[in-house]
């Protein structure tokens, strides 16, 4: 089931994209992200609330609130400068080469938290890496 929403994730990231180099176009980046972010606030808070789940936020540990408030801030900060990225550059070029998280994530995950990379994960690291390279040449 994951693959499905994984491919959810890509298809409405490339939205995203596209809806966002519009959007930034006569605007501030940082008052775009602002507003994108509170859209994002109120969909996700309708979803809990309507699910109820909001009563299970009493039951959230310190050690959660630390790292989904880390989460959060790497977040922001990332969508900030992908606005930044889009509102000066082309969508096409900027959307591949922020796919270079992809290969951080790759990397991090191997050694923090000691995930397995096969041949693989490794062939598929280096490919995107080269696509980001390219899409930097002018």
């Amino acid at each position: 089931m994951w693959k499905y929403y994984a491919l959810l994730s890509a298809f409405f990231a490339a939205l995203t994209a596209i809806f966002a180099k519009v959007g930034v176009k006569n605007i501030n980046s940082d008052l775009a992200t602002a507003i994108r972010t509170s859209i994002i606030l109120l969909i996700t808070w309708g979803i809990v609330f309507s699910e109820r789940q909001v009563v299970n936020i009493k039951q959230v540990d310190t050690h959660t609130w630390l790292f989904l408030i880390l989460s959060g801030v790497a977040t922001g900060l990332s969508w900030l400068f992908y606005f930044k990225a889009l509102q000066t550059g082309d969508v096409s070029r900027v959307a591949p080469i922020d796919k270079l998280s992809v290969v951080i994530t790759i990397c991090l995950s191997f050694l923090f938290l000691k995930e397995p990379v096969s041949l693989r994960v490794i062939v598929g690291a280096v490919l995107i890496t080269c696509g980001s390279i390219v899409m930097l040449l002018k």
